[in-house]
């Protein structure tokens, strides 16, 4: 186990996670810890102290030496395939896949999907088409391992993908694994869009190693290549059938609420066949909007676009409005917070500098939120309010200017190794990425004839 490169360590004091905190260890529980931040599960302490750490946010595991064999198979698992009428996709996934058992589940395909004779592959067809939650349900049941690793039939495994994720499960409370969704084609010549879908794809949920769950800065991961331990499916009622969209994110969080674990692990890659096409892109963005709806009705506050306290959202807004008045009003509310948690920090050698640190995230999260509300979930608003007024206009067109610069800066600090998408065609595609998801939260909304899921949660503290 390894403590998070977000978690600050001073001496006895780690403060980090997801609301922030403050753990304080024993000086028997420090020294378990080594000056890289390792912490090596030998016996019954340092396994009470790693659970701790990892259910407080702070750390992430790291696979033992001796956790991978390097094998492409493992008796524990057997894949399941939900398909509906992909069989050239089907063909090149059962390539990736020579030694592993598969459950091919055929979601009432037109044309019959077909598989080659082989001892570990058989197909399972639906009467009807039931969706995709639905079709790995019904795989998930036929298989008798341990553990199940859903692919979907537009997707293809990296060698180690297996290896580098499986691992996961010798901790007991883990239910789900994800590997990276990378994208699968390399064009040959320059290509704005493809660069676009397979750098930015919404199934990619980056480059650094979380636990995922409501209100932690990953909240869930995506199920077109998913490890599932099977006694956690058991225990939920698996997938929800009657779910098109968002059922990842729905068994996430129901999975959470049962005290089991959600855990995205970056360094196994499965390769995903994005859409490439701008029309298919903001197709499948709107769809994926539409999901909104439905997870507010099951999952209330946690499907919220924007969460804060009420002093967050003054200093968020003073600090969009670009004004006199609003700078000063956000600059007294940050100042309080750096006042308040320096009180909090006064024991932790660095205190100081730690609350600045993190008052300063907090501007940074507060202001994502505010150009994701006005850019992405109420654009209709935000839209309408700069045509009748002049002064708004400007400030949503700064906006959109401003959050396109920030987030492709941001892209380079995080990944400063991998290729990025040119300034310019980024702020294109990520503007009508937004616009695309947004008008499918409204859809959803009117479809169910629900706001809930536009509403904002403001919490007391």
């Amino acid at each position: 186990m390894r403590i998070a490169p977000s978690c600050a360590r001073r001496g006895r004091y780690l403060v980090g996670g997801s609301p922030l905190r403050v753990l304080t260890l024993s000086a028997r529980a420090a020294d378990m810890i080594d000056a890289g931040g390792i912490l090596r599960v030998t016996g019954d302490g340092e396994r009470r102290l790693a659970r701790k750490l990892l259910d407080a946010g702070v750390a992430d595991p790291v696979p033992a030496a001796s956790s991978g064999t390097g094998a492409v198979s493992d008796p524990r698992v057997t894949v399941v395939i939900p398909v509906h009428a992909n069989q050239s996709g089907i063909d090149r996934l059962l390539r990736a896949l020579p030694e592993l058992p598969v459950i091919v589940v055929d979601d009432a395909s037109p044309q019959p999907i077909t598989v080659p004779d082989s001892a570990l592959t058989r197909v399972l067809r639906l009467p009807r088409n039931e969706g995709p939650a639905a079709a790995r349900n019904h795989g998930a049941a036929l298989a008798a391992t341990e553990v199940v690793a859903f692919l979907d039939s537009d997707t293809v495994p990296r060698p180690g993908w297996l290896r580098n994720a499986l691992w996961h499960f010798a901790d007991p409370t883990v239910a789900l694994v994800a590997p990276r969704i990378v994208g699968l084609r390399r064009p040959g010549r320059y290509s704005p869009m493809t660069q676009y879908a397979d750098r930015h794809s919404s199934l990619d949920m980056g480059p650094r190693p979380a636990a995922a769950a409501p209100g932690r800065p990953l909240s869930y991961v995506p199920s077109a290549a998913l490890l599932a331990r099977r006694a956690a499916l058991d225990a939920v009622g698996g997938f929800e059938s009657s779910l098109r969209v968002a059922e990842d994110v729905d068994l996430c969080w129901r999975l959470a609420a049962s005290g089991w674990t959600v855990r995205y692990e970056p360094a196994a890659h499965v390769a995903h066949e994005h859409r490439y096409t701008l029309r298919e892109l903001l197709g499948r963005r709107r769809f994926y909007g539409t999901g909104a709806a439905e997870l507010a009705s099951r999952h209330g506050a946690a499907a919220a676009p924007v969460v804060s306290t009420p002093t967050g959202i003054a200093a968020t807004v003073g600090l969009l409005s670009c004004t006199t008045s609003g700078t000063i009003v956000a600059a007294g509310v940050y100042l309080w917070m750096f006042v308040r948690l320096r009180a909090a920090l006064r024991a932790v050698p660095g205190g100081r500098a730690l609350a600045a640190v993190n008052v300063a995230r907090a501007a940074w999260f507060g202001t994502l939120q505010g150009w994701s509300s006005m850019l992405r979930h109420h654009w209709p608003i935000a839209l309408v309010a700069g045509l009748v007024l002049p002064r708004f206009r400007r400030r949503l067109l700064a906006a959109a200017a401003a959050e396109a610069a920030a987030t492709w800066a941001a892209q380079i600090i995080t990944e400063p190794h991998a290729h990025q998408l040119d300034p310019l065609s980024w702020a294109v595609l990520h503007r009508c990425d937004d616009l695309a998801y947004g008008l499918g939260v409204w859809q959803g909304a009117l479809r169910h004839r629900d706001p809930a899921a536009l509403y904002p949660v403001i919490m007391g503290r």
